[in-house]
């Protein structure tokens, strides 16, 4: 059996419970970063101990949604759970996606914990040079 020594942890952890946990109908945020890379849109979302299964990724026009569900691992009548820290529940985070976003062609991959999504860059959104036609000695000035 676990022993705990922090007076305040049981505070910390019923905090966390009541403002973390989530259910469908109310989901808890998940943490994430984006960037850009190159040409490709980068967004990271940490999901760790959340199986590849329970995550869903859908894009309807330009809303991107995450939804994620991290169940218990230990269940059944021979289980005791001592300590319970880790929030468990459904989580998501939904994203508006620039026009200048390629929905299309969005790629998702899910390593350690957690899932990467690169979103290509369309092209006319890509950075370019406007070339110059003729110059101003080609012209003629009437008075």
């Amino acid at each position: 059996m676990l022993m705990r020594t922090d007076p305040f942890r049981e505070f910390d952890r019923l905090a966390q419970h009541l403002m973390g946990s989530g259910t469908w109908s109310r989901p808890a945020p998940m943490p994430m970063d984006a960037y850009r890379e190159d040409d490709t849109y980068v967004v990271a979302f940490d999901l760790p101990g959340v199986s590849p299964e329970a995550i869903e990724i859908d894009v309807d026009r330009n809303m991107l949604t995450v939804k994620a569900e991290r169940r218990p691992t230990a269940e059944g009548e021979k289980v005791q759970l001592d300590v319970s820290e880790r929030t468990l529940g459904v989580f998501s985070r939904r994203l508006a996606l620039a026009d200048t976003l390629d929905a299309e062609n969005i790629t998702a991959d899910y390593d350690a914990g957690v899932l990467t999504l690169r979103i290509p860059i369309t092209e006319r959104a890509k950075p370019r040079r406007i070339a110059i036609r003729g110059s101003a000695s080609d012209k003629q000035l009437s008075s």
